[in-house]
């Protein structure tokens, strides 16, 4: 039987979580954020896993799962899975880390991947960025962005704000393949995160657009 795509979402989903809590028993010091965004036109959910496979290792594993489902089942547009899962090595102390792994994605297909990460980390920012070349029938190329900024307003609260970013456009053929923006605003209080979001998707050669406005909750498990 085949599955819809809520279902495929789902068993993503649980596949994800799965992992990220034996991971965290593994290596509870480093945060595993989900996020929900109840918008006005969908359901957003993202989930982000990164371990080192040891201590010392310079080997780590990144997952992350995004998924959106309209709660109008008769509307197809906007309905998205992004899960790009990679193992990458560290190069010296520079951030700059070689990537590889795949990519499932409900718009461009199931993708072999290989690239450069760079990540920067300190208690207000993160910034976390990936160049990837993208195989399936052909080369695409892929840039993948997660830029955050957390000052402290007090012992007790931080500001949160996030800018993530996609985009995927053929190598040979120069054309957009998916693509999105995703902006978020609002307060952290220990692992806890919630305010306000904007998501801008696009899809094919034709940039057909979806939108969606929310509020958001996070939680760092």
């Amino acid at each position: 039987m085949k599955l819809n795509f809520l279902q495929k979402a789902l068993i993503s989903l649980f596949t994800l979580f799965a992992f990220a809590f034996q991971a965290k028993a593994q290596a509870p010091h480093t945060p595993i954020p989900a996020e929900i965004m109840f918008g006005n036109e969908r359901l957003d959910f993202q989930l982000i896993v990164k371990r080192d496979f040891s201590p010392t290792s310079k080997f780590s594993l990144v997952a992350i799962s995004i998924f959106a489902q309209n709660y109008d089942r008769e509307r197809t547009l906007g309905n998205s899975i992004v899960a790009p899962v990679q193992v990458t090595y560290k190069l010296g102390k520079s951030g700059f880390s070689l990537a590889a792994g795949a990519e499932a994605n409900s718009k461009v297909g199931f993708m072999p991947m290989a690239g450069v990460q760079h990540v920067f980390a300190n208690r207000e920012v993160l910034a976390l960025t990936f160049v990837n070349v993208l195989s399936n029938q052909g080369a695409d190329g892929q840039i993948f962005g997660i830029y955050e900024y957390k000052p402290r307003l007090n012992d007790t609260w931080s500001i949160y704000s996030r800018v993530q970013l996609m985009y995927i456009q053929g190598i040979s053929e120069t054309s957009h393949r998916r693509s999105f923006l995703y902006l978020r605003a609002g307060l952290k209080k220990g692992p806890l995160g919630f305010g306000i979001g904007a998501n801008w998707d696009a899809y094919g050669t034709e940039r057909q657009t979806a939108q969606n406005f929310g509020l958001f909750t996070r939680w760092e498990f």
